[in-house]
Formats: C-alpha cells, sequence, structure tokens
C-alpha cells in the first residue's frame, strides 16, 4: 500500500462513499434505551459529533436481537419499529456531511447485566433480564451468569437475525455496517478458545472456531447493498497469560483477516481484549496500534486503528505511516466532539465548518455541504 499523500485529511474511497477525512467516531455503549430505541440522547450525542467534522459517526453496538444486549438499555435494531428513530439521526448525519454507520453485535456471554455505573451483577428474569448464550456454558467471570451453550438451530437463528438487523440497517439510512467481533461479545467467542470448547464443526480448529463469523459475514454480504461498505470489529489478541493455555492472538487474526478480505469485507477494525477477566494489557498511547499495522500489511486490507488515540499529531503520523487508513476516537470524542475541527487546526488543514460555527474557526471558511445518499 502506498504512503504517498496521506494524511489524517486525505480523502477516502470506501466502495461508493467518499469520506472527507480519516477520522471516525468509534462505536460507545450509551446504555440509554428502552426497548432498544434510538432517543433524543443518541440524536444528540451522535448528532453532535457530525457536528464536529468526523467523516463517519458509527453508533454504539445494536443488538441484533434482544438477548444480544449488554444491558436492558441496549440500542436495538430487532424490530422493524426501531427503524423511524434510527433514521431520524442518518438523516441529520447526512444533513451535516458525516456517513451514517451502526455496529451490528450480540453480546453472548456478556449479556443481561447491570448498567457499568451501578455494581456489576447479572439482570434476573425478575426484573427484565433474560438466559445469556455463547458457544460453551462459560461465564465471563463470577459475577456474570452462566451462559447456555448454543445449539444448532440456535446458531443458525444469529445469523439470521444479523442478516435482518442488516436490512433494518438499509431502511434506516445507514451508509455502513460494522460486525461486532470483538470485546469478548458472543463473535469474539467463538473465536477465541478461552471461551469455545465445543468439540463440532464451530469448535475445535481455528477453521472451525472462525466459522460463525464468516457465516454471518457472508450473509450479511450478501443483504447488503454491494456499493456501501462492510467493516468487521476484531479484538487482534485476547491478551491471556500462558497459563490460561491457547488462547486468540495476532496471528490467528492475521489469517482471519485473509478470510475476510476473500469474503467482501471492506475494512478490518482492530481492537483487543474483553475476552478473560485475567487479560493483561500494556495500555498507554496507541497501545493497539501495531496491531493494525500488522494486520495492514500482512492482508494488504485497509484497517481502523483505536486505543488511546487523542492528539491530531499522533493520529495524523498513524495515517501517514501506514500503520491505518482510518482511526477511530472514542474517549476523546466524549471529551470535545468537535476534535476534528481541533485537529484540523493543529495540523494547518483548511475544513469546512457548520455556518452556524463558522465565526469561530481562524480564517475563511465555506459551508460544509451534506453528503450524498443515493442508493442506486
Amino acid at each position: 500500500m502506498t504512503t504517498t499523500s496521506r494524511h489524517l485529511f486525505a480523502p477516502l474511497n470506501l466502495r461508493s462513499l467518499t469520506l472527507t477525512n480519516r477520522i471516525v467516531v468509534s462505536p460507545m455503549c450509551e446504555y440509554s434505551s428502552t426497548d432498544g430505541f434510538a432517543n433524543d440522547w443518541h440524536f444528540v450525542h451522535l448528532g453532535s459529533r457530525a457536528i464536529g467534522g468526523a467523516a463517519i459517526v458509527i453508533t454504539e453496538a445494536n443488538a441484533v436481537n434482544p438477548e444480544g444486549r449488554i444491558t436492558p438499555q441496549d440500542l436495538g435494531i430487532y424490530k422493524d419499529d426501531h427503524i423511524s428513530g434510527l433514521r431520524r439521526i442518518t438523516e441529520f448525519l447526512h444533513q451535516h456531511g458525516s456517513y451514517a454507520g451502526t455496529q451490528l453485535a450480540h453480546a453472548g456471554r456478556k449479556a443481561s447485566m447491570a448498567v457499568p455505573w451501578e455494581k456489576v451483577r447479572l439482570i434476573p428474569e425478575s426484573e427484565g433480564g433474560w438466559q445469556p448464550v455463547a458457544p460453551s456454558p462459560i461465564p465471563f467471570d463470577e459475577a456474570y451468569g452462566v451462559p447456555l451453550e448454543l445449539d444448532r438451530a440456535g446458531i443458525h437463528q444469529i445469523v439470521s437475525d444479523f442478516v435482518a438487523a442488516a436490512r433494518r440497517a438499509v431502511d434506516a439510512g445507514f451508509d455502513l455496517v460494522e460486525i461486532h467481533s470483538a470485546h469478548g461479545y458472543l463473535l469474539h467467542e467463538f473465536l477465541s478458545p478461552l471461551s469455545n470448547h465445543r468439540t463440532d464443526e464451530y469448535g475445535g480448529s481455528f477453521e472451525n472456531r472462525i466459522r460463525l463469523l464468516l457465516e454471518v459475514v457472508r450473509a450479511v454480504r450478501a443483504a447488503w447493498p454491494q456499493h456501501l461498505p462492510l467493516l468487521v470489529r476484531i479484538s487482534a489478541t485476547d491478551w491471556a497469560p500462558q497459563s490460561l493455555g491457547p488462547a486468540w492472538d495476532l496471528p490467528q487474526s492475521v489469517e482471519l483477516a485473509r478470510h475476510l478480505r476473500r469474503e467482501g469485507v471492506d475494512l478490518i477494525d482492530v481492537s483487543t481484549g474483553g475476552n478473560h477477566p485475567a487479560q493483561q494489557i500494556p495500555v498507554g498511547p496507541g497501545y493497539q496500534v501495531h496491531h493494525s499495522e500488522t494486520i495492514r500489511h500482512q492482508v494488504d486490507i485497509p484497517t481502523g486503528a483505536v486505543g488511546l488515540i487523542t492528539e491530531p499529531a499522533q493520529a495524523d503520523q498513524i495515517i501517514r505511516s501506514g500503520q491505518a487508513d482510518l482511526v477511530l476516537l472514542a474517549r476523546e470524542f466524549l471529551r470535545n466532539p468537535y476534535w476534528p475541527l481541533y485537529a484540523a487546526e493543529a495540523l494547518g488543514h483548511k475544513v469546512t465548518w457548520p455556518v452556524q460555527y463558522a465565526r469561530a474557526a481562524k480564517g475563511r471558511t465555506e459551508p460544509r455541504l451534506p453528503v450524498s445518499t443515493t442508493t442506486d
């Protein structure tokens, strides 16, 4: 891959989309829904990041069925009634120059939990909770429920639920979908030997452990419009100590990425961890970028880098050096919804500001145009 003219504010093509910069709002759970519905919180939270100039704004994990929610307060796309609230958001994002993305997800054994600012506990069915499911009946830790092992019929239903969610995402006006296979949620649970102890065609060998993710990707790619991009988020490593035995790691992620590329995935969103409480993560600025760089160069597939990317020069260097094609920011966008405007000023790039905010820009600015949302 060439690094000529690569920088944080260089355009990027993903199928029919032309991104005006390489800055993406990473999915961030807000735990603010009732029965999966998007509301004013989501509208303001996501809309303000479009006003701030992000090329893509991705919703939080959007559950493909009710049992796929991490908490009862998670966002959902598991029934048609959810579409109108999501469409209200995508239309606003488009009006302010951002593409709209959503992350299709199933929480697996991490489901039916209390919101994270409360005590870590399983929500029982008597309080509106449900039975979590997983590849094997292994709880994440003692605070989580013992999941029900999915049988073949349950696995096939999961694939169908992802497809139905993707079709609703089309109707809601999203420009891209990301399949969530990271952070210890269901699809990651199938990938990792730490959480997958199955002995059938969905467990054991590498080929068997990646089977469900590939089935989901293949089915969603067939249902998702061919001119729109499909992303997959993975945890490139479990960060597991050797004492735990075989785990998911970077070499397996590289090989998985080769399979995903052949299935029509357009970009790998490279995160890490989340599948075992004993993980040992060397947290620091850009601590996950190396994994993005490795997959990008060994597989020749576009990647996104995440994890403590906070400074404009840091983000710009990641793009310029070819470590990733996109940077996905989370906590920094919570601190500053207008981070792209700040970054452009810091790096000396001229960008368009919303006309309502133009008087705050240094120098002359032109009105920002809405993105094209044609579906032909």
